[in-house]
């Protein structure tokens, strides 16, 4: 093997564009990176801020309520049985199409320089994803940006000779409304100064409230409103958070605990009483506790694994310096530990490791490139959840038109996303989901009733964080009818509980919930007696000969199967009953083509050219449709895939065709469709990704799922099972994969190479497995605390 890849990007010339900004960020808030050396900016965001409705918000605050249709469900049901295949287009309140409301920026913090001959001698911008710092360097003066998951603050530290500086909050960024209310504030204190940015919504008594404490080294700070003066200094120290609220924040309040923090104090996360933060104090404990539990059972403390890679930072933890290097201390811990637990090395060529990554993405096919996204979409998705699981955008925007509302769309790209979190070893992932899934349990309670009348959970297609209630369809997406959304929303923390080997209550609770709306729901029957899953709805496609609304989704099946299963393995109380409800279940069919169809009642034809994959459920990600438990059926889909079209080329459709492949052991399939990706200029130059080809929308589809990609490329693993190298990627013959975790509670370490392959693995069950390979099947003894070795031929 060649060197280790090096975990970070850089650019040797500024970022005019913020899509092209450097990205930082502790899944509350998030920076991005960017700007002129004369004109350092760095654009404030945080997951709460979504717009309200009403005013010149987000649609209208009548129509954030679930649909109350449950009385006329019966007649639709029976006009969908007796063949009206429009039936449902007229399942509705009557209401207009209401979007959930948009995710937006702050304000950009604003560095201006006096302009000299100098500015750009040397200039090099720098991201390290094991420290999340984004460094610009650029005669003799330096700039670096994290976000701390320790503290919860944005840091920005400036050094340079004689510094001179226009410090400001600037609300004024792309699609900013017109009649967003902005006060500005600056106080000088002993430190240097104090900032504030206060923006009311339109038409809303909501508003949010941007804090900066500036602490000046040296030299001479003056007022210059809006913003502040700094004369001659060494260095100047940018301490900053943003509130959501109600009412009036306390901007004293605020500045006094950003200056604890450069007495080396632990900030308080209390957000006061306003009611319109409450819900996510309650999720900030709730992702505090999951953290806690993970790492108590086994894991390695913080200081256990620092000891175990040192790095240069490491003597801040036991010696006081400088404010910025014990902010930097307290920091890296949780976000190091986390991100260098998984690593892949391709052998890549070490010439183009060193070049920049804008420079890596005209070589599609560099090993080098592949290793660099993978650290970055680990680094991202990790940066971009705690409060919240990545958005749309991840945490990160430039502009308040942010596209499709910058929201968690559920039915398929939330749980891309977040497809690598148990595999790659980031239970801070799965935490941020559970949280989120928590929080909003008594509106799904809401969907079900007023929906379909029946008791337990229906999760929505879209959510903006802030409202779990579905509200969010029209007539060509009626997507108020998908039931399958809360098992597939739940599969990754059923992952994530086989991984750590232990079964959440939360997420058992869940799985209740979600088996008691199928025991209410499930009250039609065929003419064979099986059970009908009517309406039903296949995100977000229709049959080539039908309406949007439907009977019996592939994916409705499999997700009704699979919730009912998973439910009676949580609460065996309950398992008979359940059991016997999914044995009910109608199988899926094969149609005239030979391929898995996407709605299992004969009279319903298929639409192949589609971005969603959403028959194919049972194939990615539940085990339900195997190459070695169902053959006949794993042929058909994977037959369906091949017929599948790409539509609009969504990132998301590619690589969700490619997780799907290599479920199905293709390996050139995943191959191309990952190409398609490589070739189609879908990453910025910050190697965050659009939705479509040539930077189109900015997107976090295709950087955030390549890692599970390559992953399942190389291994799978459920509870009872482990598949080395199913569909391995012929452009990359040799590599390591290390630190993976699998299902049946072991960490793997996998090297493979044209001579065949050696897979480490380090078990914390003692358990039976069926090992696969190319050589076929095997059973396979693991014993905790002892290491396995697995030699494996090539072929």
């Amino acid at each position: 093997m060649t060197s280790t890849p090096v975990h970070g990007t850089w650019e040797p010339r500024p970022a005019g564009r913020w899509e092209d900004a450097f990205l930082s960020g502790n899944g509350h808030h998030g920076a991005l990176v960017f700007g002129d050396p004369n004109d350092d900016r760095t654009v404030v965001t945080h997951h709460t801020l979504v717009r309200p409705g009403g005013g010149d918000g987000d649609g209208d605050d009548r129509y954030r309520m679930p649909p109350r249709l449950a009385d006329g469900l019966p007649d639709l049901q029976d006009r969908l049985l007796s063949g009206d295949l429009t039936a449902a287009e007229g399942f509705t309140d009557g209401r207009p199409l209401q979007w959930v409301r948009s995710f937006h920026p702050a304000f950009q913090v604003r560095l201006r320089r006096p302009h000299t001959d100098r500015d750009r001698l040397g200039y090099r911008r720098t991201l390290d994803f094991a420290t999340g710092v984004a460094q610009a360097v650029c005669a003799g003066w330096t700039s670096r940006v994290f976000v701390s998951r320790a503290d919860d603050v944005i840091v920005q530290y400036v050094t340079g000779p004689g510094l001179t500086l226009d410090i400001g909050l600037d609300h004024r960024l792309p699609g900013a409304p017109t009649g967003l209310g902005v006060g500005h504030g600056a106080v000088l204190t002993p430190e240097g100064a104090l900032l504030s940015l206060r923006a009311r919504y339109p038409g809303s008594d909501l508003a949010y409230t941007g804090v900066t404490l500036a602490a000046v080294t040296g030299g001479r700070t003056t007022l210059a409103p809006p913003g502040v003066r700094v004369e001659g200094a060494r260095s100047v120290l940018l301490l900053t958070r943003v509130r959501r609220h109600t009412g009036e924040a306390d901007v004293v309040a605020e500045g006094r605990a950003l200056r604890e923090l450069l007495d080396g104090g632990r900030p308080s996360h209390d957000d006061g009483p306003s009611e319109g933060r409450s819900r996510y104090d309650d999720g900030l404990a709730e992702e505090r506790a999951w953290y806690d539990d993970v790492l108590s059972e086994g894991r390695p403390s913080y200081d256990d694994a620092l000891s175990e890679r040192p790095s240069p930072y490491d003597d801040a933890l036991h010696h006081r310096r400088r404010p910025y290097d014990d902010l930097l201390a307290r920091h890296l811990p949780p976000h190091r530990t986390a991100y260098e637990r998984v690593t892949l090395d391709l052998a890549a060529d070490p010439a183009e490791r060193a070049l920049p990554g804008s420079e890596l993405l005209t070589r599609p096919r560099s090993a080098a490139l592949l290793e660099r996204l993978f650290a970055a979409g680990r680094y991202h998705l990790l940066s971009s959840s705690g409060l919240f699981p990545p958005r749309l955008t991840g945490l990160w925007t430039g502009d308040w038109d942010t596209a499709w509302a910058g929201a968690f769309t559920n039915d398929a790209n939330l749980n891309l996303q977040t497809a690598c979190a148990a595999a790659a070893a980031l239970p801070e992932v799965t935490g941020a989901l559970a949280a989120l899934i928590r929080r909003q349990l008594p509106d799904w309670r809401d969907n079900a009733r007023a929906v379909f009348g029946a008791r337990g959970v229906v999760a929505p297609a879209h959510t903006d964080g802030e409202s779990g209630h579905a509200y969010h369809f029209s007539r060509e997406y009626p997507l108020h009818l998908w039931t399958a959304g809360a098992d597939w929303l739940l599969k990754p923390l059923v992952d994530h509980d086989e991984t750590y080997g232990r079964r959440d209550p939360g997420t058992a609770a869940a799985l209740a919930e979600v088996a008691l709306f199928y025991e209410d729901f499930l009250t039609r029957t065929d003419a064979e007696g099986r059970l009908v899953v009517v309406p039903s709805y296949s995100p977000e496609n229709r049959p080539a000969n039908a309406s949007w609304g439907a009977v019996n989704a592939a994916m409705d099946l499999s997700a009704a199967r699979h919730a009912l299963l998973t439910a009676a393995a949580y609460h065996p109380e309950h398992a008979d009953r359940r059991r016997a409800l999914a044995d009910r279940l109608p199988p899926h069919r094969i149609n005239a083509d030979g391929a898995l169809a996407e709605w299992a009642r004969p009279d319903l034809e298929d639409s192949y050219d589609h971005r969603h994959l959403s028959h194919l459920y049972g194939v990615w990600p539940l085990e339900e449709i195997t190459p070695y438990d169902t053959p006949d059926l794993a042929a058909a889909a994977h037959r369906a895939l091949e017929l599948r079209g790409a539509e609009n080329d969504s990132a998301h459709g590619h690589l969700h065709h490619a997780l799907i492949a290599a479920r199905l052991r293709d390996g050139e399939r995943v191959a191309h469709a990952l190409g398609q990706v490589l070739d189609g200029d879908f990453f910025h130059a910050s190697l965050m990704s659009a939705h479509y080809p040539h930077r189109d929308v900015y997107n976090a589809d295709a950087a955030h799922t390549l890692p599970a990609v390559l992953i399942e490329a190389l291994v799978q693993s459920t509870p009872d099972r482990l598949v080395l190298l199913p569909a391995p990627l012929p452009a990359y013959p040799s590599g390591r994969l290390r630190g993976v975790r699998t299902r049946f509670g072991a960490e793997l370490d996998l090297t493979w190479s044209p001579d065949g392959a050696t897979a480490v693995l380090r078990p914390t069950r003692t358990h039976r497995i069926d090992l696969r390979t190319s050589a076929g099947a095997e059973p396979l003894d693991l014993v905790a605390g002892e290491a396995r070795v697995l030699s494996l031929k090539a072929r």
